[in-house]
């Protein structure tokens, strides 16, 4: 009797340890699967801010503001006049 029940703890032992590996396993190959998913995704992403800062960039260069200038129909100051203020004139506060 003694060796039936070590027997019976035996396999429910074994049992109870395949399924809990079972589940392990599954487990490790669903984070692997989204770890590779979310590696490639940073991937993309970067590829995609390095092309959109290279764009903005080049919307931002000197050339294209002047082309926009010019397209907007804006002239080019010939003379700039500044107004003076007189510091009595002023209110000043400390």
């Amino acid at each position: 009797m003694n060796l039936r029940f070590f027997r019976a703890l035996s396999l429910i032992s074994i049992i109870s340890l395949l399924i809990f590996y079972i589940f392990q396993v599954t487990s490790l190959a669903k984070d692997q699967y989204l770890l590779k998913e979310g590696q490639k995704r940073l991937t993309n992403l970067t590829e995609e801010k390095e092309a959109l800062e290279i764009n903005f960039s080049k919307i931002q260069s000197l050339a294209n503001l002047d082309a926009y200038f010019s397209s907007q129909d804006f002239e080019k100051a010939k003379q700039v006049k500044y107004i003076q203020i007189y510091s009595p004139l002023v209110r000043q506060t400390k």
